[in-house]
């Protein structure tokens, strides 16, 4: 079972309740019985672009990074942009639970190994995290 520690640097917003339910569902999807810590920061575009140039060398904001952990017990990190979170929900024209939900569930992903750099690993993962966000009916409006 997926542990989440959430660090929301916006109070006026709670995120704990969906993105503990995205890393349910990834844990049952992905058959996660041992317990395994993820960190999973919300913050601005300022602070991601300062992680995406500095690890991805990428001088731009980003929705979502990946930090996945070596260490036993630990899934990893993931930083997502409260920002991105509200426009990307305007653009795509849905919830910006729904949204901050995939992007969750992208990372939760990424850190357990899956990745879209090649066709076929997008049509995995990309597929893999549809059904996952149908599954906690967060689907697309």
């Amino acid at each position: 079972m997926i542990k989440v520690n959430i660090i929301n640097e916006f109070n006026d917003k709670d995120y704990s309740n969906i993105i503990s339910m995205v890393a349910k569902a990834v844990s049952k999807s992905e058959k996660i019985i041992k317990s395994r810590l993820l960190n999973v920061v919300i913050t601005t575009n300022d602070e991601i672009q300062k992680y995406n140039k500095n690890y991805r060398n990428v001088d731009a904001p980003t929705d979502v990074l990946t930090f996945p952990s070596d260490e036993k017990g630990e899934l990893g990190d993931i930083l997502i942009s409260y920002e991105k979170v509200i426009s990307q929900a305007k653009e795509y024209g849905h919830s910006e639970e729904r949204e901050l939900g995939f992007l969750a569930c992208h990372g939760m992903l990424h850190c357990l190994g899956y990745d879209h750099m090649t066709d076929s690993e997008e049509e995995i993962m990309f597929s893999l995290q549809e059904k996952i966000l149908d599954s906690i009916k967060l689907r697309r409006e």
